[in-house]
């Protein structure tokens, strides 16, 4: 039966042969058809998932396995030239403090006596506020500020027992002081960018600029380090830690030496804190008045080496979203104080609770003509 079947098939398939029957194997066509397909979707899929994954694979090696660095701007070479004869080589963040003198001459050598500073009552100034019509709701609502200058805290101010009242007479002192030396910083920066942006510069342009390498400590008159440091201080984030510091202007350091930040010294005018140490030779930084405090607040964060991520992140946040962000760069001031990441909390807590972003966006009246042409 087997023997019948196959010779069959075989006559068949000669019978169809010599009429011009073509006989193929059509299955094993297919199937080699199907598999081709199969390879080839298969390196589709490998490819696309390929260059959709390499992207983020970076990133995350980028972001995690290396050393976060800032691209800073360094164009307009001309002017290097010009300014020291040959192209500056360009150095990072890290240079070495410069000295303590250069860096707060601006600050110590205020051409003020105690003659020219009064210390006004608490219910004098808050008379002043009335007249002026100077109070913080409508600042939250106009952004806008007249240009109230105190240059003493009233010793009365530990005697207002309402906390709200206190830290809003408190805000409303130093608010315009922080906006008056951000505008000095802005109004350089913009000196600044205006003379990069020249071939050829007045030697007047260049000695201040020479001057701005000193004051922010840029001993290698670095343009990229300059311009990193060159930059204001958030107000929440300044609002914040005066209030933190002086325990909203009630504490010693803040009613004898106008010190809003209780920065230390170690060999300039200071108060000895109570209960420090016979070996400690640290002070708390003194001042002439409330604005000096300020100045030499924004100079001790924008020249110290501990801040130096802070100048980074800031840079950054310049540069990509044109505005600073407190709450982010509050957590690059660890080094502030000895508590370490728990200041950084405070600091949060301060900024949020008491609304003080709202403040971030707040502009102060120019005080003079001359003054406006320049904004």
């Amino acid at each position: 039966m087997k023997k019948f079947n196959q010779l069959t098939f075989s006559k068949i398939k000669k019978f169809l042969q010599e009429r011009g029957y073509k006989i193929s194997k059509k299955n094993k066509i297919i199937s080699e058809n199907f598999s081709n397909f199969y390879y080839l979707s298969l390196a589709s899929i490998f490819l696309v998932s390929f260059f959709y994954l390499m992207p983020i694979v970076a990133n995350f090696y980028l972001a995690n396995f290396t050393d976060s660095k800032i691209v800073v701007n360094t164009s307009n070479k001309n002017f290097n030239r010009v300014l020291e004869g040959k192209e500056i080589e360009s150095i990072n963040e890290d240079s070495e403090e410069a000295d303590f003198k250069n860096l707060y001459y601006d600050v110590f050598d205020m051409d003020i006596s105690d003659k020219d500073t009064v210390r006004l009552s608490a219910s004098t100034i808050q008379q002043l506020f009335k007249d002026e019509n100077y109070n913080l709701k409508d600042i939250r609502k106009n952004k806008l500020v007249k240009p109230i200058k105190i240059d003493l805290l009233p010793n009365e101010i530990k005697s207002i027992e309402n906390t709200r009242a206190r830290k809003e007479f408190f805000i409303q002192i130093i608010l315009p002081l922080i906006l008056e030396e951000n505008k000095k910083i802005r109004l350089e920066r913009k000196t600044l960018f205006s003379i990069l942006n020249k071939n050829i510069n007045s030697e007047e342009e260049k000695n201040w600029l020479k001057s701005k390498f000193k004051q922010y400590g840029v001993i290698n008159r670095d343009l990229a380090t300059l311009k990193i440091r060159m930059d204001e201080v958030p107000v929440s984030l300044a609002i914040a830690q005066a209030a933190k510091e002086t325990g909203w202007g009630t504490s010693r350091f803040a009613q004898e030496g106008n010190a809003l930040f209780g920065q230390w010294t170690y060999s300039g005018e200071g108060i000895k804190p109570a209960g420090s140490d016979a070996n400690d030779t640290h002070k708390v930084m003194k001042f002439k008045i409330l604005k000096a405090s300020i100045r030499a607040y924004q100079r001790n964060l924008n020249t110290h080496k501990s801040y130096r991520e802070f100048r980074k992140v800031r840079a950054i946040q310049r540069d990509v979203f044109g505005k600073l962000n407190s709450i982010e760069l509050v957590n690059y001031l660890d080094k502030y104080a000895e508590t370490g990441r728990e200041y950084i909390k405070i600091l949060k807590k301060i900024i949020e609770q008491n609304k003080l972003k709202d403040f971030d966006n707040v502009k102060i009246l120019p005080s003079s003509i001359k003054e406006k042409s320049l904004i």
